[in-house]
């Protein structure tokens, strides 16, 4: 395939070269072999027209030339005499919608743009309500959107940057301990590089941005997992095992069915025993039976003592 651009941007350039009575044999070498002139070997052979000092002595030589309209592919049209001694020199310079327009599509800046706008919108959908993330996750979005619409995409890059943006967000609710984190972090490095159909040089994402996007990446992976860690080895304070052993303290009990109603931390429980307790008895929880708590009681605790170790019943 590179061979094939190759000999048709000879053939062109020799085409276009034959139009004007050029060096066609000399614009097949700068095409195939890279050849290249200075500018007094240029003019001798006829590669260019004239050599100017500055745009006072351009306008100069170029006064009095005639020159035909029409190109390659055109119909030769009437020839037009030149008169640019005198002729007024209008700078044409951009205004402010071009000049952000055109920062907008800068590559970089569109990747950046997309990055905040994604994020913004999951953290808006993960905390309804703060409003701000939304409204500037929607704006960068639609920028980013249009940047990259007027560029060269390569939709299996942008395919790879979304799916590894996707891993990095599931990393934070799926304990996978990193392997999200790390194929999200490689799917993006990889989509970032590919993101720019274009081979012209500089023409794309640069490899020290991809790689500072990809070092803060690894930041939070590192940090989510750290916080995966701590979390898994907190004790448990919730459900059946957070029961066991704890101290109640009876309120009432019916010694023929063994049951009754005892205050553990503040809520009522229905408990059984083997044996009778006594109203104000303090039991220690051994087992969990659906909503019921297996206790024993615990010999020489009283009430009062219970209650030094425990908040206040509720009324």
């Amino acid at each position: 395939m590179s061979a094939k651009r190759v000999q048709d941007a000879s053939a062109y350039l020799r085409s276009l070269a034959q139009l004007r009575g050029r060096d066609a044999a000399w614009a097949d070498q700068a095409v195939k072999e890279s050849a290249s002139l200075a500018a007094p070997e240029a003019l001798a052979r006829k590669v260019v027209d004239l050599v100017a000092a500055d745009r006072t002595d351009l306008l100069r030589q170029l006064d009095g030339r005639e020159v035909r309209l029409g190109g390659a592919g055109k119909p030769e049209g009437p020839a037009v005499k030149l008169a640019t001694t005198q002729a007024p020199v209008l700078v044409m310079e951009l205004n402010w919608r071009d000049r952000l327009l055109g920062a907008l599509s800068d590559p970089s800046l569109a990747l950046l743009l997309m990055m905040v706008g994604i994020y913004g919108l999951v953290f808006e959908f993960m905390n309804p309500g703060f409003v701000a993330p939304g409204v500037i996750g929607g704006v960068c979005l639609l920028l980013a959107l249009w940047g990259l619409q007027m560029l060269p995409i390569n939709y299996t890059g942008l395919a790879l940057l979304l799916l590894g943006i996707a891993f990095f967000v599931a990393e934070a609710f799926v304990p996978s301990y990193g392997a999200l984190g790390l194929g999200g972090i490689a799917a993006f490095v990889f989509g970032a590089l590919l993101l720019i159909d274009s081979e012209l040089p500089g023409f794309g994402v640069p490899l020290p941005f991809v790689a500072t996007l990809a070092g803060l990446f690894a930041l939070a992976l590192v940090a989510l997992i750290r916080m995966a860690v701590k979390a898994h080895a907190r004790p448990v304070v919730t459900g059946a095992p957070q029961l066991f052993g704890t101290h109640a303290v009876v309120i009432e009990f019916d010694p023929r069915d063994g049951e009754g109603w005892a205050l553990l931390n503040g809520e009522r429980w229905c408990i059984h025993a083997g044996q009778p307790l006594a109203p104000g008895q303090i039991v220690r929880v051994v087992r969990m039976d659906g909503l019921r708590l297996e206790v024993q009681p615990i010999v020489g605790a009283d009430a009062a003592s219970q209650q030094q170790q425990q908040p206040a019943s509720a009324p």
